[in-house]
């Protein structure tokens, strides 16, 4: 299991993901879709943390969050879990047929320089790469969505980025990346590791106790005789 920051520091942003036991489908018709949309909000009311970007796919979901408390992230993510949890299983009439989730959630902290834009389109081509739409703006269930074609109210949940936004973005997210951002990414959600640059991931892993999601995987090599 991948090592996360439990005690998430205030500050910094982070990407945070949750999938289906055995990625079995969580949301099947927009109803689905929208009733989980309904708890990100009451959840937000509840703990009210930035929400930087979001993506709600068929049997996962991915955020991108930046905590103003100590310990917010969790508040947050574990109330979303739990609530979504329950109320999936009171409508299906499934209570006590075992767990939704995976487990808890993964996360790991993201520098906010090129890599938060990095891990943002990531997040907001997901559809996208997945071949559910042709644009990524299209898919209903996603912050980009929300910033670009909903109202005023559906927008107010979205919280202002440490960067600023490029005037081109909805492009940018259209355009495919680079497999090596890709590959970081996904290593960062396996793995746990911090997200930015040597100094920065090495300075990050230390604060957070994240040392081992940076040492090579595997059984060391052997020295010759």
């Amino acid at each position: 299991m991948p090592r996360t920051a439990r005690h998430a520091p205030a500050g910094l942003v982070y990407h945070a993901l949750n999938r289906a036991v055995a990625r079995l489908p969580l949301f099947e018709k927009a109803s689905d879709y929208a009733a989980f949309e309904g708890v990100i909000e009451e959840a937000h009311a509840r703990f009210p943390i930035g929400i930087l970007a979001y993506c709600v796919m068929p049997n996962h979901w991915h955020f991108v969050l930046r905590p103003d408390k100590n310990d917010q992230l969790t508040e947050f993510l574990r109330w979303l879990t739990h609530t979504h949890t329950m109320r999936w299983h009171a409508h299906f009439g499934s209570a006590g047929t075992g767990h939704l989730y995976q487990g808890r959630f993964k996360s790991f902290p993201v520098e906010d320089d090129d890599h938060f834009y990095s891990v943002v389109r990531y997040v907001e081509r997901n559809a996208l790469r997945a071949g559910l739409v042709d644009r990524a703006e299209q898919w209903r269930w996603s912050s980009l969505w929300r910033r670009e074609r909903g109202d005023v109210a559906s927008r107010a949940i979205l919280s202002r980025w440490p960067l600023a936004c490029p005037r081109n973005w909805v492009e940018l997210v259209n355009t495919p990346q680079t497999e090596a951002e890709v590959a970081a990414v996904r290593t960062a959600i396996r793995r746990g590791n911090p997200l930015g640059d040597d100094a920065w991931q090495r300075r990050m892993a230390k604060r957070l106790h994240l040392e081992s999601t940076l040492r090579p995987r595997g059984r060391p090599k052997r020295r010759p005789k």
